[in-house]
């Protein structure tokens, strides 16, 4: 393979890019051309200013490329890459709702968690929130925030100028007290990954370039309140990379109020994530489908927001955050479980939602999701097979 050529083609679509959000990304199928391209490329930037532009991403052998077509690149290099577009990916929440007040959550109380924290409160499990950031001066999550990435400014705090972020971390593991709020699991280590800006927009390879981050930082388990209606090889290909290192992702299934729903969360690799109502049915804005793993509460949610505040939002983006904190109970106590285990113990220990008229049960997938149920059926799977029989008994 000519690499000196490769590079040039793509100058050449770089420099003939119309816009800035035109972008692709290039993933070679063979680890040693990737190498060899990645070589080449470090060598060309310090004389080609444009190719400070692309980004790498090793994980998934990848280049991501500010072009708007390759269509010369596929027909030369078919055999050796695949060339596929940089997406744009939105965050799962409806519009802001009304503003809120540090009380304990209906949907935090509707799981169980409270119950559970006699078990476990999520110590030492890393948490990867990949989203708009957090607000590191808020008092109720002070104590739960690591310092993470920001990907779209390097080298600086993921400070959260959107409030998505900060709503979703406050879920996953506020820690306020009598005088705050408190999340689902409030001693886990949360570590905002800062892909999405202020408008709650991100690219696919922001996604990617997060997941790797992830991986290299050994982080238990990711929390993915976002969605698209397009599939990505790229994408998919560090979900699997995320899956086999044994961290857990768990993804909104999107608002569109359809059977279906949208990516990462169809990937089979994650664990797929549908919003319910106070009064424990499906939310009318949720995705739906045999697909879903488990629902959390997604109605008119209170958590923490920008500027010290609170703020109730509904959507399948605060379902997960439900969800992603079961899971942290969870692997507090079993932090060997792997990610399937972890959605076979979720599917399992949901409770049935109520149904809609006309719906069907089997038509919906999981079930609501139970703290409590969930870290019972953990510790009883870990004792094995003799205690728990004698666990029934006392029971």
């Amino acid at each position: 393979m000519d690499y000196y050529g490769f590079w040039q083609m793509l100058l050449d679509e770089i420099s003939a890019a119309p816009k800035d959000d035109e972008r692709r990304i290039v993933t070679f199928y063979d680890a040693r051309h990737y190498a060899r391209a990645l070589s080449e490329w470090r060598t060309l930037r310090t004389k080609k200013t444009r190719l400070r532009q692309v980004q790498v991403a090793p994980l998934i052998r990848a280049f991501f490329v500010p072009a708007a077509g390759a269509a010369k690149l596929m027909h030369k290099f078919a055999d050796t890459l695949s060339v596929e577009e940089d997406y744009r990916i939105q965050l799962h929440a409806l519009p802001s709702e009304k503003t809120g007040t540090a009380v304990m959550p209906w949907g935090v109380k509707a799981i169980h968690a409270p119950q559970a924290w006699s078990k476990s409160t999520g110590v030492q499990v890393k948490i990867g929130v990949i989203d708009t950031g957090a607000d590191y001066r808020h008092p109720d999550l002070r104590h739960s925030l690591a310092t993470g990435v920001n990907l779209l400014r390097r080298g600086m705090l993921p400070l959260d100028d959107n409030g998505h972020g900060t709503h979703i971390a406050g879920t996953l593991a506020a820690a306020g007290g009598t005088r705050g709020m408190m999340g689902v699991a409030p001693r886990a280590t949360l570590y905002p990954v800062k892909a999405f800006d202020h408008n709650g927009s991100a690219y696919v390879s922001d996604i990617v370039l997060g997941i790797d981050w992830c991986v290299q930082n050994r982080i238990d388990i990711i929390n993915m309140s976002f969605g698209m209606k397009t599939r990505s090889k790229a994408l998919h290909n560090v979900v699997i990379k995320a899956y086999r290192a044994g961290i857990a992702i768990i993804a909104s299934s999107g608002n569109d109020g359809k059977r279906g729903g949208d990516y990462p969360a169809r990937y089979p690799e994650t664990i797929a994530v549908g919003a319910i109502d106070k009064k424990r049915r499906v939310a009318s804005f949720s995705n739906r489908g045999s697909y879903i793993d488990v629902y959390g509460p997604g109605e008119s949610v209170p958590s923490c927001w920008l500027k010290e505040g609170y703020k109730e939002m509904s959507g399948t983006s605060m379902a997960t955050s439900h969800v992603t904190g079961s899971a942290a109970l969870l692997l507090a106590l079993r932090p060997g479980l792997t990610p399937r285990e972890l959605k076979l113990l979720l599917r399992r220990t949901a409770s049935p939602v109520r149904l809609r008229k006309g719906q069907r049960r089997a038509s919906l997938g999981g079930g609501a999701a139970d703290a409590l149920r969930l870290l019972r059926a953990g510790i009883r799977a870990k004792r094995g097979p003799s205690a728990n029989a004698a666990s029934r008994r006392a029971d």
